[in-house]
């Protein structure tokens, strides 16, 4: 979540736009779209141009390179968004066509029909609410299950166009001239991923789309080890306060620096009536943990819960749109004993929250005796499982003991459970974990899970730095990332300390950001270097802006560079202030090339034989002694 100065709730139905800083698009950059099979498949991403090398360096004309981008149609200054309205429609066609799926008459939680009567809540209402979808009687309309049927969706040739990022025209351009070998660990990264990899994977398990039938607003997107590494960034109101119009700003503020999917955690008030506006203007995937409203419903009396009340709460974020629950099954009561001598004990709310429900009654936890029932809701939405690990452990101290394992355990059982329905699912993990113990964490979990994508906070590598946990966190991520976790849950600089601002947030994107694409690299993901040679060619050739924009924070670049040379001819300058003009390696490396040519030396290596072999024949004419004195 974030913190903002509070504002009037009820504003953003007074208002068309967000925060200018959210939609202003990036400098030298547009947006492209990629026509799929058909043509409403229009896949985004981002171009950056670069300028001309200088002459001094052969004076030729760069190629465009083009990115991931998950800001949607906010970056895009060719389409006007009326946040009133929600973002366009982007998938009805393809789900009209797959004629499984029904139009309800209305709402059918009995909470949501409560808060759409309540006129109290007008004035905060989202004005275009949409009846919701489901499937027909006996219908599956998960993306796994078409995946099993053999048939390639529409959002299966999308994520299959978005993880390539025109990765043929790309080499064709020579900006691929050189990448490592990765090592995977075990992963199977193709060289291009085409729609039927895409399907055999989630067909396996191995993957998963989050998109829920009633989020049409979604631009899809995929999460598993052999694609491309997804950050989640985190959002939502408290009891402290917080307006919808913030919460709109956060999201649009977290995916244009690169949240992949979204998760509200809101706990305060008005929390149907912000995901409404969150849904309907997100273009990325929205998660949520419905067990934190169900509380809100009990007024915060976790032995007051129930699995009615919890079911109408999933039928009811589901019929929104929300795209992956997060739900804490396998917290069960025999393992709740195993957290008692722990240094941090439960650190997880919703783990916190099912274990106090089980030892109140003395009863196994509902969502694990209910699971087949979650299946049946979450198959006839397409809301994917994001299984919770709710004895995650909460300190270096307590990585990787009996409860975490325990419980993964338990997950890798419940995931068979929900594949026997064809639900996506993937699984939530720690935490903080020592370095050496990281890998354990990603091989187990591989092994009891059977490959189902896994899902981190972190891990975080080290208690000793409040204040910096975005990097203890980041490094763990990194690690994790590269041994196969598909997805990494940001941490920002004020985690454990309090709620983080704007700032904040973006530091922990950013962070996160690296950590993901340093796991592409290491696995050898196909096109990964591309940016990388490409920002460092421009920083050989001090081609300064095509450094900034090509960075994951250009402003933050351009501001450090100008801080110590802020005039515009520092921008063309053959040096930094780092290392001044008389120092700069890359010039001198530069002259050394000017020198070489100037003296007809084709190559270096050439240059050394010669050398080489001249003291060898002065060696031999001057006797051969190895000493001689002086």
């Amino acid at each position: 979540m974030m913190s903002i100065k509070p504002k009037n709730a009820a504003h953003l139905s007074e208002s068309a736009q967000v925060d200018s800083g959210s939609v202003q698009p990036f400098t030298r950059s547009q947006k492209i779209y990629v026509q799929g099979s058909r043509p409403d498949i229009r896949v985004p991403m981002r171009e950056v141009t670069l300028d001309v090398t200088p002459t001094d360096f052969g004076g030729e004309i760069n190629a465009p390179v083009t990115v991931y981008d998950t800001s949607g149609p906010y970056t895009d200054p060719n389409v006007i968004i009326d946040v009133r309205k929600g973002l366009a429609d982007v998938r009805s066609p393809w789900i009209d066509s797959r004629n499984d799926t029904e139009r309800l008459p209305g709402l059918s939680s009995h909470f949501g029909q409560q808060r759409l009567s309540d006129a109290e809540l007008t004035a905060l209402r989202f004005a275009h609410v949409r009846n919701p979808r489901r499937a027909k009687a006996g219908a599956n309309v998960s993306q796994m299950h078409y995946a099993r049927q053999g048939i390639i969706t529409a959002e299966m040739e999308y994520v299959a166009i978005r993880e390539n990022m025109k990765l043929q025209e790309a080499r064709a351009a020579g900006l691929l001239t050189q990448q490592h070998a990765g090592h995977s660990f075990g992963a199977s990264v193709p060289k291009e991923i085409t729609a039927e990899f895409v399907r055999e994977e989630i067909a396996r398990g191995r993957a998963i789309i989050p998109a829920n039938i009633n989020h049409v607003e979604l631009e899809p997107m995929i999460i598993g080890r052999n694609f491309l590494v997804k950050i989640n960034g985190n959002i939502g109101n408290s009891a402290l306060g917080s307006s919808i119009e913030e919460e709109v700003a956060k999201l649009t503020w977290g995916i244009r620096w690169g949240s992949d999917t979204v998760m509200d955690l809101s706990t305060g008030k008005h929390i149907h009536e912000t995901r409404e506006w969150i849904i309907r203007n997100s273009p990325v995937p929205i998660g949520t943990v419905p067990i934190y409203q169900a509380l809100e419903k009990v007024g915060g009396a976790a032995e007051d819960l129930t699995w009615e009340l919890f079911r109408d709460t999933l039928i009811e974020q589901a019929e929104q749109g929300v795209d992956y629950f997060t739900i804490h099954a396998g917290v069960l009561l025999r393992y709740v004993p195993l957290t008692a001598k722990r240094v941090t004990g439960i650190v997880s709310r919703g783990g916190s929250i099912m274990a106090k429900w089980c030892l109140a009654h003395h009863q196994e936890n509902f969502l694990y005796t209910h699971f087949e029932d979650i299946c049946e809701i979450m198959k006839a939405y397409d809301v994917s499982f994001s299984l919770g690990d709710g004895l995650r452990p909460g300190s270096i101290a307590d990585a990787n003991d009996a409860a975490q394992f325990g419980e993964l355990e338990t997950l890798g059982e419940l995931t068979k459970i929900a594949w026997k329905h064809d639900v996506q699912t993937m699984i939530e993990g720690p935490g903080h974990v020592p370095m050496q113990l990281i890998k354990e964490n990603m091989d187990k979990q591989l092994e009891c899970c059977d490959e189902a994508p896994f899902y981190t906070l972190g891990p975080l590598t080290t208690d000793i730095a409040p204040g910096y946990d975005h990097i203890t966190s980041g490094i763990g991520a990194a690690m994790i990332g590269w041994f196969g976790c598909a997805m990494l849950c940001y941490v920002t600089p004020k985690e454990h300390l309090g709620l983080p601002n704007k700032d904040d947030v973006k530091t922990g994107i950013i962070t996160y950001k690296i950590a993901a694409h340093a796991a592409d690299l290491a696995k050898g993901h196909p096109g990964a270097q591309i940016r990388d040679n490409a920002l460092s060619k421009a920083r050989f050739e001090f081609r300064w802006e095509d450094q900034f924009n090509l960075g994951l924070d250009p402003d933050t670049a351009r501001s450090y560079h100008d801080e110590t040379l802020p005039k515009d001819s520092a921008k063309v300058a053959h040096f930094c202030s780092m290392c001044g003009p008389k120092f700069c390696s890359m010039k001198i490396t530069q002259e050394v090339r000017e020198y070489a040519a100037n003296q007809r030396i084709e190559a270096v290596d050439v240059d050394v034989a010669k050398g080489l072999a001249e003291q060898a024949e002065r060696f031999k004419q001057e006797g051969s002694q190895l000493y001689k004195k002086v």
